[in-house]
């Protein structure tokens, strides 16, 4: 079943008249008429596509990033990676399957690879719990990363969560710290870490496995503090200020490029990576292989100040004078 957006609603329309055009030729005496007609309509869906994609709000990217056929984390591992090994529970509580992870192959290189995983369908996102990770998750993903950085193996995530799960369980067995944890690691892990938002970024759920020598994030991804619907619930009191919140936050991969918090900015098969999957992987492997190599020519304590200071110059602000009032 094809999902389309609101915005893509145009183009879709067009599709349906050229499936239906090519399903039923007898309607048209000619088929040469026909034959011109098909290419009309081709050219058509081409402007549209172009027309729409390339000038979309921040809020239609967050829907882009939340599109039910977007690849996922497991999707990337099978089709830029190789030699795929997952790697299961905490060794304090159990196995949280909304972060995947485990050895792989990336062209030459032995890595290790970790993801949050959605599901397909219901069933599966109650597996995974929709991509939100709870402590043992977190446990998980920093016990894979000990043990590639033990073993001197790059480390590549893949981020797509709409944060870490808040329940109360999640409390109980302290998410909080688990992140925090993640965050003060990760910092101080020798090998190489590379890090990719490839759909959601949502808030610590995101930073938990999100620490690296190097950020990457899809064109159609984004990356916040906080969801556009919890933004707006608190600022304006009412979630379907969500668009509005998108705008002011800054998350879309452009904006995020231009205020320096991400090293580099993927670009995505024209509609967004789920109307081609295989393009968009050729394209993240040909990058995480990139920085990897730039990454390599580096020792072990050259990263680790460069990742610190990277790190350390987030959050610039600007201070008014005060005013003095005779």
């Amino acid at each position: 079943m094809k999902h389309h957006l609101d915005f893509e609603k145009p183009i879709a329309e067009l599709q349906r008249k050229l499936e239906e055009l090519k399903q039923h030729p007898e309607k048209h005496s000619l088929d040469i008429r026909l034959e011109e007609e098909i290419q009309q309509i081709e050219k058509k869906i081409e402007e549209e596509r172009k027309r729409v994609f390339s000038d979309l709000t921040p809020w239609q990217r967050v829907q882009l990033a939340r599109h039910p056929k977007r690849p996922f984390t497991l999707d990337y591992i099978r089709m830029a990676f190789g030699d795929f090994s997952e790697l299961h529970g905490d060794r304090l509580y159990g196995d949280d399957l909304a972060i995947t992870g485990g050895f792989a192959q990336l062209d030459s290189f032995r890595v290790m690879v970790i993801g949050t995983q959605k599901g397909r369908d219901t069933k599966e996102n109650i597996r995974r719990n929709f991509g939100s990770a709870h402590p043992e998750g977190y446990r998980k993903a920093m016990r894979l990363m000990r043990l590639a950085d033990k073993f001197g193996l790059p480390i590549f995530t893949l981020i797509d969560t709409a944060g870490a799960y808040p329940g109360i369980g999640a409390e109980e067995r302290h998410i909080a710290e688990a992140i925090a944890v993640n965050i003060r690691e990760m910092m101080v892990l020798e090998v190489p870490i590379i890090a990719a938002v490839i759909g959601e970024g949502g808030s610590g759920g995101a930073l938990g496995i999100g620490v690296a020598d190097r950020v990457l994030i899809l064109e159609n991804a984004y990356y916040s503090v906080i969801s556009p619907e919890g933004c707006a619930a608190i600022l304006w009191k009412d979630r379907t200020a969500a668009a509005r919140a998108a705008e002011a936050l800054k998350i879309t991969a452009k904006e995020l490029w231009e205020l320096g918090l991400v090293d580099e900015v993927i670009g995505e098969p024209l509609g967004g990576a789920h109307n081609d999957p295989a393009a968009a992987a050729a394209t993240l492997k040909e990058r995480l292989l990139h920085h990897l190599a730039e990454l390599k020519k580096l020792s072990g304590s050259e990263r680790l100040e460069r990742r610190y200071a990277k790190f350390r110059a987030f959050g610039h602000y600007h201070e008014n004078q005060p005013v003095t009032v005779s």
